[in-house]
């Protein structure tokens, strides 16, 4: 008896540094030794998007040539747009995975919230798909990936075997430095830090003032060794689990406690609110 050949995963690529982004390119090549690779990107770059949606023009959807067996179409839209988007127009059956990225700049710690990279890989994760983001510490166009592919094959594939967790996608850094320097892996939590923005003020020849955004990331723990920037200080691949559940479950559970303990009761609520009534 003949045995049937097992279908090869489809693999959605997207990112938020643009469709001719060289870290998009290689991501895609990367993903194609996996499955069918099918790439949905926005048309420019949409850095720092995080998880807005377009609404107040249409979206368009452009084909692109890219030949090497991988399909691939930009929008004129966000990172969300895009992964939105394909999953309405493009793919008849939801893909096995979403890879985003790869990244020119770091995503780690709270840059996850404004991530546009992050945003698409989450809104893969609500859509039930194993999702993962790959971020590379290299802001240059022409950033060295070899790093990226080497540890990123590793992880994509374990994730095809393994899968994640429902309602859990993985946030990737990659150290800035040689391939052959690079460490290893850590699975680490997200490092507790906060954006100090500053605005560079100017005046233009009309006599206008403009802002440029500026500033600097503030490590809020320096010290601890379980955290993405700490391993990618050190050398090490980070990988952040992501939970879609934004609720803090301590939290949930002290407040909860709270108000059904409270003294405060119904009827003294409900004079309160006739209280106000009265004019």
């Amino acid at each position: 008896m003949q045995n049937k050949s097992k279908r090869r995963p489809v693999i959605f690529v997207t990112n938020d540094d643009g469709i001719n982004a060289k870290g998009i390119k290689a991501l895609a090549e990367m993903a194609k030794q996996f499955g069918r690779v099918v790439v949905v990107a926005p048309d420019e770059g949409n850095s720092g998007m995080s998880h807005a949606i377009t609404i107040k023009h249409p979206l368009r959807l452009k084909k692109h040539n890219w030949g090497n067996d991988i399909e691939a179409y930009s929008v004129n839209g966000t990172p969300v747009d895009c992964v939105k988007l394909a999953f309405n127009q493009i793919f008849k059956h939801k893909p096995d995975m979403l890879l985003s990225g790869i990244n020119h700049g770091s995503n780690s710690s709270v840059s996850v919230f404004y991530s546009g990279t992050m945003a698409a890989t989450i809104e893969g994760c609500l859509y039930g798909i194993p999702s993962i983001g790959f971020s590379l510490l290299d802001y240059m166009p022409d950033a060295d990936f070899a790093g990226s592919v080497k540890y990123g094959k590793q992880i994509i594939q374990n994730v095809l075997e393994n899968g994640l967790s429902n309602g859990v996608c993985l946030n990737v850094n990659i150290p800035a430095i040689p391939e052959n320097k690079v460490n290893g892996i850590k699975v680490c939590r997200q490092n507790m830090g906060t954006w100090r923005e500053e605005f560079d003020k100017r005046t233009d020849p009309r006599g206008f003032d403009y802002f440029w955004l500026t500033g600097y990331f503030q490590n809020d723990e320096p010290e601890a060794t379980d955290t993405d920037e700490y391993a990618l200080s050190t050398g090490y691949v980070s990988i952040v689990p992501v939970s879609i559940d934004l609720t803090d479950k301590p939290e949930y559970a002290r407040l909860s406690q709270l108000f059904e303990n409270s003294s405060f009761s119904e009827k003294q609520s409900a004079d309160i609110k006739q209280h106000k009534s009265i004019p």
